[in-house]
């Protein structure tokens, strides 16, 4: 626990600290966030607030987990190295994206095809990467199957698994960016799953197949590890909500949602929990089907199913103020997180 403690604590004070540096630096350079034309009319308020806030909290979750490991001596494993080097890969994409943006001063970044490129080669080499260096126990820190609880079903095989890790980073990496669209409102769902991947990794630690093969133990690899990089982050994206809620100081900008995507990712494949991520985070599910449903709707019926999308655009438009939306979709985000829990834990309950 020790380390854990660590690691957020430090993540949390350094993000506090650094982010109105940061803003300082933003403002200084002029790299304020563009607004598209076609967004709510309100938003065009927000032109001009600095952006690519989550470089900090990026760098804080790395010296904090980094700080964790220094303080207590344990080395830290390749568990949680590939974990924060998918966070870090895809925060490097989307600061590319972000810096086109404001550099140019035009609300489109990378061209799509260049960014979902970038998304690919870092996916790849966490996938190719996560199915070997096996420990002692002969456990890899991923495994070529399918996975809710734990892994289930047949192997698929290592060149299906890398395209279904690849479809995982991609979903949940543009899903997170499709959330960020009101002031902290993709910071504290995120921040919600991330604290349920702390309560996760203990749990598996301490009915671990390595200590003991008992029913329903778990096959996986550093469950501690992954529980220091969820705390580390959760630190991280704590100390940077306080700067983004409404009305935001700084936006985390696609360097942030595309980190905090893969790092979610990164969790759910290593602790062999695919399926119940897509429970955790289902309100961010919820916001990029709100997308899916708005084009095909608009194809097949040349018709509107939200006054516009995402999802929150849609109460916008509907009169809610920013923070209504933002304090519900937290609330829902919070259930959903709670029957994520719920069922993670169902299998332990005692059968009459």
């Amino acid at each position: 626990m020790t380390n854990i403690l660590i690691a957020a604590g430090f993540a949390l004070v350094f993000v506090m600290v650094g982010t109105p540096v940061w803003i300082r630096i933003v403002n200084r350079l002029g790299y304020g966030q563009m607004i598209r034309d076609e967004g709510p009319e309100a938003h065009l308020t927000k032109r001009g607030t600095p952006t690519m806030g989550g470089t900090v909290f990026i760098v804080g979750s790395l010296f904090g987990y980094a700080l964790a490991h220094l303080f207590t001596g344990e080395a830290p494993t390749i568990s949680g190295v590939l974990v924060l080097f998918l966070m870090t890969g895809l925060g490097f994409v989307g600061f590319v994206d972000d810096f086109i943006k404001v550099f140019k001063q035009r609300s489109l970044g990378l061209r799509s095809g260049a960014k979902m490129i970038g998304i690919i080669l870092v996916g790849v080499v966490f996938a190719v990467a996560s199915l070997n260096f096996p420990n002692g126990y002969d456990i890899t820190p991923a495994d070529p199957h399918l996975s809710f609880l734990r892994d289930f079903g047949p192997s698929i095989g290592p060149y299906l698994f890398v395209v279904w890790a690849l479809l995982l980073i991609a979903a949940m990496s543009n899903g997170v960016n499709l959330t960020d669209g009101l002031d902290g409102l993709a910071a504290g769902p995120a921040g919600m799953v991330l604290a349920a991947y702390v309560i996760i990794g203990n749990w598996q630690l301490r009915n671990s197949c390595a200590a003991a093969l008992a029913p329903n133990c778990y096959n996986v690899r550093d469950p501690l590890d992954l529980a220091v990089v969820a705390a580390a982050v959760l630190g991280g994206v704590f100390g940077f909500l306080w700067w983004n809620a409404p009305p935001a100081k700084i936006f985390m900008g696609d360097t942030g949602s595309l980190a905090l995507g893969g790092v979610l990712v990164g969790l759910a494949i290593l602790t062999r929990t695919q399926f119940l991520l897509a429970i955790l985070c289902g309100l961010i599910v919820m916001i990029t089907l709100s997308v899916i449903i708005q084009v095909g709707g608009f194809k097949m019926t040349k018709k509107r199913v939200f006054k516009m999308a995402p999802l929150q655009h849609h109460f916008e438009l509907s009169g809610w103020a920013e923070t209504t939306i933002v304090v519900r979709f937290w609330l829902m985000s919070a259930l959903f997180v709670g029957i994520g829990i719920g069922i993670f834990y169902l299998e332990w309950m005692p059968k009459k």
